[in-house]
């Protein structure tokens, strides 16, 4: 494309898979000056706040709180629940759970992975017959990611916990919910999840920057007896503090941003919420299925099972660059799409359906992914927006 092309008029949309777009409810929300974190008006604020996330969490149980993307809340779920040399095992599913073994082991933690094809995800057998096999119970936790980003695909959690009891195993069981929650259905205290580490720049609407993790009565006693070395996460020194969260300073406004969030997640109704992901992620599915024609692209995610509402990954066909469609989508239509991580580094492009979203924004995302391939000369099927549009027309 020429680089004299004009920079494209009208707003810029984000179809990334995170962080996501924020409704002008929330930017409004967190429009203001600065307040002290212990006024009286922010408290109320505050705890209205932490209220809405144990309701999205669906738990009762503890919740800690971080100025620090998700990254940050890996790493507060490791030091806080486990002592050096602990073993966990991590369920192989892409790029970040990868990432989140790496971190453990430069903890000092022996990580057992369970290896998985990135398009079809683990074999929940294989995650038994480990469990059932350590008939020393030296595993101390079972780390999984609920949805992951990078190859869009979930992992079914109930049955992983299923997988935990049957063998009778006393790991904790620890999840990634960062590009799950607010998005797809998700349970914490009834499918017996430890902790739950989560973010705010994906369903929850918010600008990157805080995390936290939800944690279970159980997990509460692992951290008792836990050794990692931690100070800036210290689940312990958080509990002295008023707000029961945060060593330092809190990010004020972005409270005032997750109140109104949770306000709009439950003015529409978590079910509703969980419906409407599902019918996004379905048209673009549907979309993606059609451009596979003539050996077009194609659902990275080959298991329909595990198919992510959240996100939607593209495999290119052979010898041509998911980059070239996501400079075009940018420099031409002011739409941003999500890159491959990784290995899959050029491989995919990415498109993110989560948060605050509604068809006619999913349709011009695809419109302008339609109108990239036809201009990079990338070999598919025509009317993979017209097949978006008539499911969801008709649903």
């Amino acid at each position: 494309m020429s680089a004299t092309l004009p920079k494209p008029r009208g707003r810029h949309f984000f179809a990334n898979p995170g962080p996501t777009n924020m409704p002008d409810s929330v930017l409004r929300a967190m429009d203001r000056n600065s307040i002290d974190f212990n006024d009286p008006e922010f408290v109320e604020v505050y705890d209205a706040a932490v209220a809405g996330v144990r309701r999205v969490l669906r738990t009762t149980q503890h919740l800690f709180m971080y100025n620090a993307s998700g990254h940050g809340a890996w790493e507060a779920s490791l030091t806080n629940l486990l002592s050096p040399g602990d073993r966990i095992i991590v369920l192989e599913s892409g790029y970040f759970s990868d990432e989140w073994a790496n971190m453990a082991r430069a903890h000092g933690l022996d990580v057992q992975s369970i290896a998985a094809d990135w398009r079809r995800g683990v074999d929940i057998g294989a995650v038994r017959d480990a469990l059932a096999a350590d008939k020393a119970h030296a595993v101390k936790a079972v780390c999984a990611v609920h949805n992951e980003t990078a190859t869009g695909m979930k992992l079914p959690l109930e049955e992983i916990r299923v997988a935990i009891d049957d063998t009778g195993h006393p790991a904790l069981f620890l999840v990634d919910t960062i590009s799950s929650l607010g998005s797809l259905d998700f349970r914490m205290d009834e499918w017996k999840i430890d902790c739950v580490v989560g973010g705010s720049q994906k369903g929850l609407m918010l600008p990157t920057g805080m995390s936290f993790t939800g944690v279970s009565d159980k997990g509460m006693r692992a951290h008792a007896d836990a050794r990692l070395k931690r100070f800036y996460f210290d689940w312990t020194l958080m509990q002295q503090r008023p707000q029961k969260s945060f060593i330092g300073t809190l990010p004020v406004n972005i409270f005032y941003g997750l109140r109104e969030s949770i306000r709009l997640i439950e003015e529409e109704g978590l079910e509703n919420v969980f419906a409407r992901h599902r019918r996004l992620a379905e048209a673009t599915r549907r979309a993606v299925k059609v451009w596979a024609g003539n050996n077009g692209p194609q659902l990275f995610c080959a298991n329909p099972s595990r198919y992510s509402d959240s996100v939607t990954a593209v495999l290119m066909p052979e010898g041509y660059e998911a980059e070239a469609i996501r400079r075009c989508t940018r420099e031409r239509f002011n739409v941003s799409l999500g890159g491959g991580l990784g290995k899959l580094n050029g491989k995919i492009f990415r498109i993110g359906h989560l948060g605050d979203l509604n068809e006619p924004m999913l349709l011009g995302a695809l419109t302008a992914v339609e109108m990239a391939m036809r201009i990079e000369r990338v070999p598919h099927a025509n009317g993979g927006v017209e097949a978006a549009m008539a499911y969801l027309s008709e649903t």
